[in-house]
């Protein structure tokens, strides 16, 4: 038996075989790397009031609805690097506050969106996960006044006004919509919107082109499901936007963001050369 023939019966692959079955580990691996850094930033919350959001509390209604008069999907701000991109700054962003919202995040984007139009939605209902129905949720009770008063501080200098309104209808740019169940208002002697003398629905900063929507049930899921209510969702981004289509959402106050963290600085530049040079 001839040498060759010996060491071909040694080695049953060949080195070229071990190779590739090396690379091809180390490739997946490095994959799954990325795929495990990466996910959160684009894992999309069931339930919630955040863009994605099907429940009554979302406003996936109207993203979708944006989307479909517009022709095009808004775009979602997910970091600072797309709030300070020149695109953002053309932009109305639209944020929806939830119960649980990162405060942090909040007063962190009102100095990124100084001197840019923004939208900041109230939060006002508590609700709990729907057993058995993803993304369905089931409305408990209306948040107490101290709670939603505490984000409106963070924004304004204002709070939740008392009692309820004496009138049955709202005026939204021409259209009348029936008064929302246990209303929330602000006090403004020159409100956007108001239901009533003096009772704010969509007001805006003296300072600031911030604008506040103290009651969410105008745009969210729940809302939108009346037809006048849904036409009038529209009107009311339409008075704002800086032009047609120019929305874009918020996700960092849900928790869905470029969140930077030790695996993100190894595959991301500078030090990206780095990792590339420690591996070979």
């Amino acid at each position: 038996m001839s040498v060759a023939t010996t060491e071909a019966a040694q080695e049953p692959f060949s080195r070229k075989t071990l190779f590739w079955g090396i690379f091809a580990s180390l490739l997946a691996a490095a994959g799954f790397f990325l795929l495990s850094t990466y996910a959160p930033d684009f894992r999309q919350p069931e339930g919630g009031a955040t863009p994605f959001s099907k429940g009554g509390t979302g406003y996936a209604g109207l993203v979708e609805w944006l989307k479909l008069t517009t022709r095009q999907a808004p775009p979602m701000e997910r970091g600072e690097k797309d709030l300070e991109s020149p695109l953002a700054s053309t932009f109305l962003l639209v944020v929806t506050i939830a119960p649980g919202s990162d405060p942090a995040a909040l007063d962190h984007l009102i100095k990124l969106r100084s001197g840019k139009d923004t939208l900041f939605v109230l939060p006002k209902w508590q609700t709990m996960p729907l057993l058995g129905r993803d993304g369905w949720e089931t409305k408990i009770e209306r948040l107490p006044n101290s709670v939603v008063n505490d984000w409106l501080g963070r924004i304004a200098k204002a709070k939740l006004g008392e009692g309820k309104p004496k009138v049955d209808t709202i005026d939204v740019q021409g259209r009348k919509i029936a008064v929302p169940d246990e209303l929330q208002w602000v006090a403004d002697d020159h409100p956007l919107i108001a239901a009533g003398d003096g009772k704010a629905i969509l007001t805006e900063l003296d300072n600031e082109p911030f604008y506040i929507l103290t009651d969410p049930d105008f745009i969210n899921n729940a809302g939108l499901k009346g037809e006048q209510t849904a036409a009038a969702a529209l009107d009311m981004i339409a008075m704002l936007e800086p032009a047609k289509g120019a929305v874009m959402f918020d996700l960092t106050l849900h928790g869905i963001g470029q969140k930077y963290d030790l695996a993100k600085l190894l595959v991301e530049p500078p030090f990206l050369a780095l990792t590339l040079s420690v591996l070979v």
